[in-house]
């Protein structure tokens, strides 16, 4: 498992900040060592490396990381870099949201490639019609502007060839 020589594309997004009590609303995890003990994932993010967890003792791979294997319950467990690309294995449209998203966007879920690892993610750059299972996505990390003081990010999917 190694990672694309390519630069992932990087965007930023804006938490809306006219919703009460934003912290209690906002699910972008407080991505730094005092608040998480997978800040590893999010480092690695930040520097443009998908990764997760691996199992020192049985092998097992987990999406998401984990802390400790739900296979064998080691606690010695090793960050992995994950492929950028994988296929669409199904998808959807979000039409609502509670939280004051900007509607509709695409969501669906991935299988990365050359690993046996399934995540969901959003699917930015593609319109429902527009997509197809099977379709080719890329990796997009995502900038979260919001109600903390810290610099977090996420990852999406586009199409691939699709990269602004």
């Amino acid at each position: 498992m190694t990672d694309t020589d390519d630069e992932v594309p990087r965007r930023t997004v804006t938490i809306p900040d006219r919703i009460e009590l934003p912290r209690l609303l906002d699910f972008y995890d407080l991505q730094d060592a005092d608040h998480t003990r997978i800040h590893e994932f999010y480092d690695r993010l930040r520097e443009g490396s998908l990764s997760t967890t691996q199992c020192a003792d049985c092998g097992e791979l987990h999406f998401p990381p984990r802390v400790v294997c739900p296979e064998c319950t080691s606690d010695d467990l090793e960050y992995v870099s994950l492929p950028h690309e994988g296929t669409l294995h199904a998808f959807s449209t979000v039409r609502g949201s509670p939280i004051g998203m900007d509607t509709p966007f695409g969501t669906g879920v991935v299988d990365l490639d050359g690993v046996d690892v399934q995540l969901s993610a959003r699917i930015d750059g593609a319109e429902y019609d527009d997509l197809a299972i099977g379709d080719p996505v890329s990796l997009v990390i995502t900038e979260i502007d919001g109600p903390t003081d810290q610099q977090r990010v996420f990852y999406r999917f586009e199409p691939q060839g699709d990269n602004e």
